[in-house]
């Protein structure tokens, strides 16, 4: 990308009509923009001009921290309606989660497959860190492993983290509804005080009207009898949508359904404003955007459906803050847009649920599918015919597979004893947990940066990430060590802004030359950061 000539901020009533000038009025998004015509082509002000130039047309100021909903900045305490996405296994990690809760955005940590005491840790660290500031931590439906969607929950509530975002799911689970409905109260004037905020992730429209309804009276009266709820928070649970905010989950990384965005948004939208003509909720459930934005031009396109915030997540993996190694981050930089493909999720593996992976690089999205194949084809690892066998244990495991079962027992023994017990009556669902080792490990490795399992690397990542590495080619940003969460949410949001200011103008009729049209990022300035 050619960035344009960079010059100084122009005068009042100036009236630029190079390229560089005009592509630099426009970004001068805290003030109105005319474009002139001078007798002689069109130029850029920010001011009203004289006798002597015909405005053509104009828009008025709009900076990053206007777009998407109030509502939303103002139910979660940011300036900008950004959402950094969680990212299994810590990979949205702790340091990812702070600079953007300083930066003013809301950041999910992602909590995703960790055991419970490395959770407790985080939240510590945010508790001292961050007091005050907002941020959320994902708790992810994982059918096969109800105990640790238990354990978050009860982690969450104990450390009172007042933000989740849920994942994953297919149905309401009694654990999300107790942690939504453990943090209604009855305020003074008679209204619902909801402490505990719920942003849910989903691409599916049965699932998103569930979210959008009031958590089912059956389980909160489970959650009544248990002790775990009051009745009068049972009672108050008519009254309010089971998440305050809906985020539709196009094309992403990891799970998705690798919808659409553009088609999945608009059902959901239409389906919220159904349900709020229905039930008339006090405040109106937000709905975001998700999956496929990694550059201003998706980013704006997205406000531009109605979207109330957006959420990225891929992008982050590549930041110096994510909880990932290096060598995947050298992965990312130089991926392109069709570096990615389906392969089997560890979680669900049993269901056939896959997830979205890069693929360049690496040979796990094939050896994962292989290992889906031989599960449906055979009862249990003693059925594998011997060349089957040999064949994993050089080239996937590279070990014997008992060895790898002494390690899989170890692992649940601590984790969840169930999955153990399960095992011992059924060869096959043996099978699955030693299949799901590899598939656990090949994450592991691509966070550590095992050097000799390259080859393995399991990234959970989608296009967005070709489109980021395409728009900052040739700028600061094309560089991983100087991709910072912070300074990737500040160029999204003002380039989206930028962008809105550019299809405004073309939609009065007025198309600039294509150079005056794309957001280039700069180096973030102290106070841009703090503006």
């Amino acid at each position: 990308m050619t960035e344009p000539t960079r010059h100084t901020t122009p005068m009042p009533g100036t009236v630029r009509t190079d390229v560089a000038g005009i592509h630099q009025t426009l970004g001068l998004l805290e003030r109105p923009c005319y474009l002139v015509d001078t007798g002689n082509g069109i130029g850029a002000t920010t001011t009203v001009p004289g006798p002597d130039g015909r405005i053509v047309a104009a828009v008025g100021p709009l900076a990053a921290e206007a777009l998407g909903s109030s509502g939303f900045r103002a139910r979660h305490g940011v300036r900008y309606a950004y959402m950094g996405g969680a990212m299994a296994g810590g990979i949205a990690s702790e340091d990812l989660v702070v600079a953007l809760a300083r930066s003013g955005s809301l950041a999910s940590f992602g909590a995703a497959g960790l055991l419970p005491e490395r959770i407790e840790k985080a939240l510590t660290r945010f508790a001292a860190e961050i007091p005050g500031l907002p941020y959320a931590a994902n708790l992810i439906h994982s059918p096969s492993e109800d105990a640790l969607e238990r354990d978050g929950v009860e982690l969450f509530l104990k450390h009172r983290v007042r933000r989740v975002e849920a994942s994953a799911f297919m149905d309401l689970t009694p654990h999300v509804v107790r942690y939504r409905t453990a943090g209604l109260h009855r305020r003074a004037d008679g209204g619902v005080h909801t402490a505990n905020r719920l942003v849910a992730k989903v691409s599916r429209p049965e699932v998103a009207e569930r979210f959008m309804r009031p958590a089912p009276e059956s389980m909160t009266a489970a959650l009544v009898a248990r002790g775990l709820i009051t009745a009068e928070q049972a009672e108050l649970a008519r009254r309010v949508p089971m998440a305050d905010d809906i985020t539709a989950e196009g094309d992403s990384g990891g799970h998705t359904d690798r919808r659409p965005l553009t088609a999945l948004f608009p059902v959901l939208l239409r389906t919220r404003d159904a349900v709020q003509r229905e039930l008339r909720y006090e405040q109106q459930i937000g709905l975001g955007a998700a999956g496929g934005i990694g550059s201003p031009r998706a980013a704006a396109a997205a406000f531009a459906m109605g979207a109330d915030y957006i959420v990225v997540g891929s992008v982050h993996q590549s930041c110096l803050e994510s909880g990932t190694s290096d060598a995947a981050r050298d992965l990312l930089v130089g991926a392109d847009l069709a570096d990615f493909a389906m392969a089997p999720a560890a979680d669900m593996f049993e269901l056939g649920v896959e997830l979205q992976v890069l693929k360049k690089g690496t040979l796990f999205p094939m050896r994962a599918k292989k290992l889906y194949e031989l599960y449906k084809a055979y009862d249990g690892i003693e059925a594998l015919p011997a060349d089957e066998r040999q064949k994993l244990e050089r080239q996937v495991f590279r070990r014997p597979l008992e060895e790898i079962w002494s390690e899989v027992e170890r692992y649940f023994t601590r984790r969840d004893p169930e999955q153990l017990r399960r095992a011992q009556a059924s060869p096959r669902r043996r099978m699955a947990l030693l299949f799901r080792w590899y598939l656990g490990m090949a994450s592991r490795w691509a966070v550590t940066g095992e050097a000799d399992r390259t080859a393995d690397y399991q990234v959970w990542c989608g296009p967005a990430m070709g489109d980021f590495n395409e728009w900052v080619r040739g700028t600061y940003l094309a560089a991983r060590e100087n991709r910072r969460a912070a300074d990737v949410a500040h160029h999204l949001m003002r380039g989206a802004a930028f962008t809105n200011r550019v299809n405004q103008f073309a939609m009065s009729g007025v198309r600039l030359p294509a150079v005056c049209t794309e957001y280039v990022p700069t180096p973030v300035t102290a106070p841009e950061a703090a503006r």
